[in-house]
């Protein structure tokens, strides 16, 4: 009888793993309190919800469309990397709590303030910027002709006055997150119009923080109005007056006429492909070839002057690279220097089977790449050498 019982035990135990949310049984801790020297003093239990595991890497070049322009074959690929993070059952935490390439997340670590819905709306609005800046770069780089032109003043979301010591929860926002939702479109303030986030800054300059200001929005169809009251800039050592909310990059690249330009990502978000798909369309625009022979994974936001930013979940991207066989990493060197997000725990994660390399700039991953057999970049052709067929 007792056999029976642990067989039956030994059948149904995984079953019951499999369903139940890791929410319903798993606490994890966290820590709420830190004293000078960093040490955790005070921590609480939360549940967990979710985890943050690798997705894939793969060839941005198949994503990537140029018409009206001479594009160069290659023969090494640029591979931009993505992550998940699931809901999870208890089986699922089994399955990852000694993964050095996985993490738990909390309710709060994966959604912040947002629901889900915000969330994903958030991250294809930073997929839209990564490509738009991406595609500024590169162009420059190949030497065409590219501007930017400035778009409505749209909210991503309000801003955080105090979070937690973890930065993991705010304890307070900003007063304009009683009147402002993300994707609101300020179109006045004070009665004078903001056509453009740069016509913002002279209305705000009269503004002392903390006074209220009369903001005209339009949220979907809806025309409204509302009183806000401003708040201080933190962390700049000029004093600056803001409405209290970050805005969504709405600028937009005009290109040369008759050139286009599509990297096609559909399901997927977030700012950190923007150095891989600026590496791949400086590789087509231009002769030669930028990587050589070698398969190339590169993660990383960014902006139009070639700084590449921070990421999140560099240990669980680090593993896609080398589950898909790529021997090459480049990453942010700006990543933290502790925890799971930096470039030591992606070691970690892959041991000797991937090299990971950090760069700041998109001149450092240019030469990073002529050190791996790469082709050097060409002197930037002139408008007028820069071949552009128009329609």
């Amino acid at each position: 009888m007792p056999l029976a019982v642990l067989g039956m035990f030994a059948i149904l135990a995984p079953i019951v793993a499999a369903v139940v949310p890791s929410s319903a049984v798993i606490r994890v801790d966290r820590c709420v309190t830190r004293d000078s020297k960093g040490k955790c003093t005070k921590s609480v239990e939360k549940p967990m919800e979710a985890a943050l595991v690798p997705a894939d890497a793969e060839p941005v070049e198949p994503r990537l469309v140029v018409n009206g322009a001479t594009t160069y074959p290659s023969k090494g690929e640029i591979y931009f990397v993505t992550i998940r993070e699931p809901k999870t059952t208890v089986l699922d935490w089994i399955a990852i709590r000694s993964n050095p390439a996985a993490r738990d997340m909390t309710h709060q670590e994966k959604f912040g303030n947002q629901s889900e819905q915000q969330l994903l709306q958030a991250g294809q609005r930073q997929m839209t910027g990564a490509k738009d800046r991406a595609t500024y770069v590169a162009l420059k780089a190949a030497g065409y002709p590219v501007t930017r032109k400035e778009g409505p003043i749209v909210v991503d979301y309000t801003v955080c006055l105090k979070s937690n010591p973890e930065g993991t929860k705010c304890l307070q926002e900003a007063p304009a997150s009683q009147v402002l939702q993300p994707d609101d479109e300020i179109t006045a303030v004070n009665g004078t119009p903001t056509p453009t986030l740069a016509d913002l800054p002279p209305v705000l300059a009269k503004v002392k923080a903390g006074d209220l200001v009369d903001i005209s929005f339009t949220r979907g169809t809806k025309k409204m109005t509302g009183r806000v009251q401003t708040v201080s800039a933190q962390g700049e050592a000029t004093p600056r007056t803001i409405i209290g909310f970050a805005p969504v990059d709405t600028t937009t690249v005009v290109l040369p006429k008759g050139l286009d330009v599509e990297f096609e990502t559909e399901g997927i978000g977030g700012p950190s492909a923007g150095t891989a798909f600026t590496l791949t369309l400086i590789d087509q625009l231009t002769p030669g070839d930028l990587m050589g022979p070698q398969k190339v994974a590169v993660t990383g936001e960014i902006d139009i002057d070639g700084n590449v930013g921070a990421i999140g979940g560099l240990n669980s991207k680090a593993s896609a690279v080398m589950q898909v066989g790529v021997k090459y990493f480049l990453v942010p060197a700006s990543q933290p220097a502790t925890g799971p997000d930096s470039i030591a725990a992606a070691r970690k994660a892959v041991g000797d089977k991937v090299t990971i390399i950090p760069i700041a700039t998109l001149a450092d991953a240019l030469r990073v790449l002529r050190t791996l057999g790469g082709d050097a970049l060409p002197p930037a052709a002139t408008p007028d050498t820069a071949t552009v067929t128009t329609g």
